[in-house]
């Protein structure tokens, strides 16, 4: 592989959330040739790395401030990025952080949705309209299993990775409704004006993706 062009300082702006994703992110980012690496413990929003300005944000930020072009790329969840609807290119499966989002009932529960709870009330509603339903949806933030559980809702979609949270909790996934997993994604201006340098990353995650 030839190495990645120079950073000038400021020369890119690269926006990752909070969590495993920024861990995970930064080892293959750096892998593919940009100068990062994981920043020591600080109440810093920023750091610069070899050139890069790195902003370090909630999940579902990452996608507007790549799409406003205060970040020229980032690395989000496809789940969120879906949710998000913004208008981003987005050019590799980076195959980590992989999970589903499902629709979820208790054990046994039947009869029709009235109302179903989720974080992603864009992806439920698209769900809900393409199986011809017309449940009500509803817009939490957290313990999204909890909806079920009360009686607040007849259902929830929610991300799942191993499942060991809604067994405990007597509840079973009846359908997938996406798979997810990190991905890159890229301003398209910052694609034309500074193709230079993002283009060689993306060939080179594509290569380490494979």
């Amino acid at each position: 592989m030839n190495p990645l062009p120079e950073y000038a300082p400021g020369g890119l702006t690269l926006a990752l959330p909070k969590g495993r994703i920024f861990e995970d992110a930064i080892e293959l980012l750096s892998r593919a040739g940009l100068p990062l690496a994981m920043p020591q413990k600080s109440r810093a929003l920023r750091f610069m790395m070899g050139g890069i300005q790195v902003l370090e944000l909630r999940n579902q930020d990452v996608p507007v401030y790549v799409d406003l072009g205060v970040a020229d790329f980032g690395v989000v969840g496809k789940d969120v990025l879906a949710e998000s609807g913004r208008n981003v290119y987005e050019p590799v499966d980076l195959k980590f952080s992989q999970c589903r989002l499902s629709l979820i009932r208790e054990v046994g529960a039947r009869g029709p949705l009235g109302r179903v709870a989720s974080k992603y009330p864009r992806l439920t509603r698209e769900y809900l309209a393409r199986r011809g339903l017309s449940a009500e949806v509803i817009k939490l933030s957290g313990n999204i299993e909890l909806a079920c559980l009360t009686g607040l809702a007849d259902a929830v979609i929610d991300l799942v990775q191993t499942g060991s949270t809604l067994v405990a909790n007597n509840l079973e996934e009846r359908e997938v409704v996406m798979e997810s997993s990190a991905r890159l994604v890229v301003n398209r201006t910052a694609l034309k004006l500074k193709r230079a340098t993002l283009r060689p990353l993306i060939a080179r995650l594509r290569e380490l993706t494979e």
